[in-house]
């Protein structure tokens, strides 16, 4: 009876200790042309209770200072008005919003890698990256949006102009009260200097944790262990809750072998490794108490057309891990 009990208190520790309500999100890709509520009703019935709004600016090469942004050649869910009206039909049901504006290099280079070749020009980044993040600061407290997030994966952007980002970090406060997060990629994200002064360490959480074609769940956990340690040792040191800025997995063979790659191929479905992947990283991390919860990338507004059983990439849209979504979704609040 005693055992029985101290595994009844490990379990409502598990379940309601932290932050409050898990974040269950989706990564809400932007649309070509304006929405209506009826594609916010998929998000709604896989019983996620935040999504990620992604505004982009883009850079021509990783050594252009110019970011571009918020202009009618862009389409429409990418500018602000775009996002805009994302948000409000997400608030209309109910579902909070990490609004999380995004740069993308011509031709899909790694943003990580933008470097510029002179002081002159890394101070024309500067100020055309304030820009583009003022404005959708200004967006979030206009929306209310709870949580902002400052950039994704720039490490070398972040790394090597620590004095402009503490700045830029100010100038944020001053404009937007919500909270703030920025989304390192799984392999930096320890060396990011400023997690003391934002809301949440952001983790885009591609890790490596498994080299099988069709790697089982406890497989899987075990490959997390070495990762799952090391944010631990980051979030102690730190005392901020962790969020999955991006998770997820391509339905794919070896899909925990190289997360992150988005290349474009076609074959090689696996439904199962997905599933299987997805499940292994919610048991690892859903019930712990210093864990705010994720953001799944990545979920299309035109539901009906897209993903399905012989799509490979990223979506679990239309696909056997949409039902184990829901389903787990619909527990772990």
């Amino acid at each position: 009876m005693k055992n029985i009990f101290l595994l009844l208190l490990a379990f409502i520790f598990c379940t309601c200790a932290g932050q409050g309500p898990k974040i269950n999100g989706i990564s809400f890709v932007g649309a070509p042309e304006e929405i209506t509520a009826a594609e916010i009703d998929p998000v709604v019935e896989v019983n996620a209770n935040w999504a990620a709004v992604m505004p982009f600016g883009f850079i021509k090469n990783l050594e252009t200072p110019t970011v571009v942004f918020n202009i009618e050649r862009q389409w429409w869910g990418e500018r602000r008005d775009g996002a805009k009206k994302t948000i409000e039909l997400l608030h209309d049901r109910g579902i909070k919003v990490m609004l999380k504006p995004q740069i993308w290099v011509w031709r899909g280079e790694f943003t990580g890698n933008i470097s510029m070749k002179s002081e002159k020009d890394w101070k024309t980044l500067e100020k055309s990256y304030e820009d583009f993040i003022l404005l959708y600061a200004v967006l979030a407290e206009e929306m209310q949006v709870p949580i902002l997030c400052i950039g994704t994966e720039l490490h070398t952007f972040v790394q090597t102009r620590p004095e402009f980002w503490n700045q830029l970090i100010t100038k944020i406060q001053s404009v937007y009260k919500g909270e703030l997060t920025y989304a390192e990629n799984w392999d930096q994200f320890d060396k990011a200097p400023f997690w003391d002064q934002l809301d949440y360490i952001g983790v885009d959480a591609y890790f490596p944790v498994s080299h099988s074609k069709t790697p089982t769940v406890e497989e899987l956990k075990k490959g997390w262990q070495k990762h799952k340690n090391n944010i631990i040792t980051i979030q102690t040191k730190m005392k901020k809750p962790v969020l999955f800025t991006e998770y997820g997995y391509r339905s794919v063979h070896f899909t925990g072998k190289e997360p992150w790659d988005s290349s474009r191929f076609d074959g090689k479905i696996d439904l199962e490794g997905q599933n299987n992947a997805l499940t292994a990283l919610y048991q690892e991390f859903w019930n712990e108490p210093w864990f705010a919860g994720g953001f799944l990338w990545k979920w299309y507004h035109n539901h009906n057309e897209v993903g399905g059983e012989r799509n490979n990439r990223f979506t679990i849209q239309n696909k056997p891990s949409e039902q184990l979504i829901k389903e787990f979704y619909s527990t772990k609040k």
